[in-house]
C-alpha cells in the first residue's frame, strides 16, 4: 500500500489549497442514496478546449440524466494540472466528491489508498456488467486480479501522423516496421529547408516514459516483476530506451530543439505548420493539427511501429476512468451514474466534443468523419495497445523514468552522447528511487 507516498505528495503539493474546496456530497440517506432527492457531486477531468467547454458540453448530459434518473449532479470541471492533487488531498481529508474521473494510469496508485469503492460482481451488473468493455481498457481498472476501483470513461490511443505530400515527394511509403520509419525520417529530414523527419515532446516526462514503456513492450520486456518489484535496468527495457533516445541522437531525425517540448501540443504544431514530417501523439491530436491549418486531407496515420523483429505494441492503453469514493452516501446514485455515463447513447454524444475512442464493445469512434482514421485509431486500442504497469508504484514509474529521460534528452541535445550503460545507470538510480519508497 502506498498511502505514505501519497500522503508526502499531498504534504508538498497540496499548500493553499482550501480542504473546503475538496467538500463531498452528504446529501441522501444513508442507506445507499439511491433516491430521486440524491445529490452527487462530480470532479470531472478537463477534456475540451477549456474548463467552461467541458462544463458547455457536459451539462446537457448531466440535465438528461437528472431527467431520467432525479439525482441531480453537482459538476466540477478541474485542469489536469491539479486533478491529481486534488484527489490525494480528498483521500487524506476523507471530504471528496461522489465520482471522480481519474487517469487510466493512476488507478492501480489510487487503488491502494483504499478509498475507492471497488467494482465487485454486483457493483459491476449494477452499471451494465464487465462485458459491455473493451477488455484491455477495463485491464486499466486497477491492480490485476483485484475488484477494479475504476471503469472505462474515455479512450485514447497514440498513432503515428504522417504528412501525405511530404511523403511523396520523398518517394516513401507509410512504415510499418520501426526500421521503415527511420530511414523514412532520415529522407524527410532536410536541414536546409529546416524541415526534419520527426518531432518529439523530449522534454516532457509523461510523454518519455510513456515510449519507454511503448519501445520495452515491443521488446517483450517488462517494468515491474509479479510481485510488483521494479525491474528497470532489464536489457529490454535499456534497449527501449536507446531506441527511442536514437532518433535524436544517433538518427538524426528529431530537431535537438525537442528536448525543451515539455508537452505534446508542441510537437503536435510542428506537424500542424508543416516543420515536420512525422509526430507519434494521440488521437485527440486531431483538433490541434486543424486549428493549426493543415486540413484533414493532408495527413494519415498509422500505427506506431515496433521492429521488424518486435511484439506489435503500439501504444499504452490510454484514456479516463472512473471512479467512486467508498465514503459516498450516495451508492446507488453513483452506481446508476456510472452507468449512464458508460452507456452506448452518452458515449457516443461525448466522443464527438471530446475526441476520444468508445470504451465498449462494437461501438463506433465518432472523433473523425475519416472512416480510415477512425478504424485506425480503434484498431490500435482494442488490439494492440497494452496498459501501463498495474501496481502501486506506477506513478513513481512514471516520474523517475520519464524525468531521466528528460535529462538524457537535454545530454543529446547540447551535443552529449548517451550509450547503453549511461541508460541503465539512469534507470538503476530510478530503480533505486521506487524500490526505497515502496
Amino acid at each position: 500500500m502506498r498511502l505514505r507516498s501519497l500522503v508526502a505528495a499531498v504534504a508538498v503539493s497540496a499548500l493553499g489549497i482550501s480542504l473546503a474546496a475538496c467538500g463531498g456530497s452528504d446529501s441522501g440517506d444513508s442507506s445507499g442514496g439511491g433516491g430521486g432527492d440524491a445529490t452527487l457531486t462530480y470532479w470531472a477531468s478537463n477534456q475540451g478546449t477549456s474548463l467552461d467547454n467541458d462544463k458547455q458540453v457536459l451539462t446537457p448530459v448531466l440535465e438528461k440524466f437528472t431527467q431520467e434518473t432525479g439525482v441531480k449532479v453537482n459538476l466540477e470541471v478541474i485542469g489536469w494540472n491539479d486533478l491529481q492533487t486534488r484527489i490525494q488531498t480528498a483521500i487524506t481529508s476523507g471530504q471528496a466528491p461522489d465520482v471522480v474521473n481519474i487517469g487510466n494510469t493512476w488507478a492501480a496508485s489510487l487503488q491502494a489508498t483504499d478509498a475507492f469503492m471497488p467494482f465487485d460482481g454486483d457493483a459491476m451488473t449494477a452499471i451494465g456488467g464487465k462485458d459491455k468493455f473493451v477488455p484491455t481498457a477495463l485491464a486499466t481498472g486497477g491492480k490485476e486480479g483485484t475488484d477494479p476501483t475504476s471503469v472505462p470513461l474515455y479512450g485514447l490511443a497514440y498513432g503515428l501522423y504522417y504528412n501525405k505530400a511530404m511523403f511523396a515527394a520523398a518517394g516513401v511509403q507509410p512504415p510499418k516496421t520501426w526500421e521503415e520509419m527511420v530511414t523514412a525520417a532520415q529522407k524527410l529530414t532536410i536541414p536546409a529547408k529546416k524541415q526534419w523527419g520527426m518531432a518529439l515532446a523530449a522534454g516532457s516526462y509523461t510523454e518519455n516514459v510513456h515510449f519507454a514503456f511503448i519501445n520495452a513492450a515491443q521488446n517483450k520486456a517488462d517494468w515491474f516483476d509479479a510481485d510488483g518489484k521494479p525491474t528497470f535496468t532489464g536489457d529490454g527495457n535499456v534497449q527501449g530506451v536507446l531506441r527511442y533516445l536514437d532518433l535524436m541522437q544517433k538518427d538524426k531525425v528529431a530537431n535537438p530543439s525537442n528536448a525543451q517540448y515539455d508537452n505534446g501540443t508542441k510537437s503536435v504544431n510542428d506537424f500542424a505548420t508543416k516543420k515536420v514530417a512525422m509526430v507519434i501523439n494521440q488521437n485527440n491530436a486531431d483538433s490541434s493539427i486543424v486549428a493549426n491549418g493543415m486540413k484533414a486531407g493532408e495527413y494519415g496515420v498509422v500505427p506506431f511501429p515496433a521492429p521488424a523483429s518486435g511484439e506489435q505494441v503500439a501504444s499504452h492503453v490510454a484514456g479516463i476512468n472512473l471512479s467512486v469514493f467508498k465514503n459516498t452516501k450516495n451508492k446507488d446514485a453513483a452506481l446508476k451514474f456510472v452507468k449512464y455515463m458508460t452507456d452506448a447513447t452518452t458515449q457516443t454524444t461525448l466522443g464527438k466534443p471530446f475526441s476520444s475512442l468508445p470504451v465498449l464493445k462494437d461501438a463506433k469512434p465518432v472523433f473523425t468523419t475519416d472512416a480510415t482514421e477512425a478504424a485506425t485509431f480503434q484498431d490500435i486500442y482494442n488490439t494492440k495497445s497494452k496498459p501501463l504497469p498495474l501496481v502501486p508504484a506506477e506513478d513513481q514509474f512514471e516520474s523517475t523514468v520519464g524525468k531521466a529521460m528528460n535529462s538524457m534528452f537535454a545530454k543529446i541535445a547540447t551535443g552529449g552522447t548517451v550509450s547503453a550503460d549511461d541508460v541503465k545507470a539512469a534507470l538503476q538510480t530510478a530503480q533505486d528511487q521506487v524500490a526505497a519508497s515502496s
